[in-house]
């Protein structure tokens, strides 16, 4: 009975020894959150410098991707294709294009834009589009208030006609909206397809 009772005494000696040191422990600092929310904050950074950087690229797009971008050149664009024009117009320029909208494409007569796709019309086609291509960067600036005659990579050349007011027209086309920099040139939208002369289109 005695040996039982010792045995007894010394479990519970142990016991409050352990509930001592367990209170005596200083208590543990939860040290990740600040590493969640300095981890939260550089994925914040690095999400703000992409979209920046995306914005900047598209700014500098070159003629023929900021023509596609724009939504409103779709059978500029494809034509370009067509005659063999993209890598010039991709290149390094720099070039000034007075770019028909598919509205003013679709002004054309029944029939026009087929016959200029197919493969025998390619001359034909190439001769009208590099006829709205002019060498050399013009801002709106060298136009407003100006009479110009601008030679065209096509050859030949165009009457361009800007007024102190801003409007500006190319030969029989009007100039909407101001002009679409680009990093190889400059886009003007207008509301005509023009024909140039019987004259063979120069080789781009």
């Amino acid at each position: 009975m005695l040996r039982l009772f010792k045995i007894v005494a010394l479990v519970a000696a142990f016991a409050l020894v352990g509930v001592t040191a367990q209170a005596n422990e200083p208590a543990k600092t939860n040290t990740m959150a600040p590493a969640k929310k300095e981890a939260a904050s550089s994925s914040s950074t690095t999400t703000t410098t992409t979209t920046t950087a995306t914005k900047s690229s598209t700014a500098n797009a070159d003629i023929v991707t900021t023509a596609m971008s724009a939504g409103n050149f779709k059978t500029l664009t494809n034509l370009l294709q067509s005659a063999g024009l993209v890598d010039t117009l991709k290149g390094p320029g720099p070039f000034t294009v007075f770019a028909p909208t598919d509205a003013a494409f679709a002004k054309l007569p029944a029939g026009t834009l087929e016959d200029l796709m197919k493969p025998e019309s390619k001359a034909k086609l190439r001769s009208i589009l590099t006829y709205h291509v002019a060498p050399g960067k013009l801002n709106s600036a060298d136009l407003t208030g100006k009479q110009l005659t601008q030679n065209t990579v096509q050859g030949s050349s165009l009457s361009i006609s800007g007024s102190p007011s801003g409007s500006i027209t190319v030969g029989s086309a009007k100039v909407s909206g101001a002009e679409v920099l680009c990093s190889n040139g400059a886009i003007y939208a207008i509301d005509t397809v023009l024909m140039p002369p019987s004259a063979p289109a120069k080789q781009m």
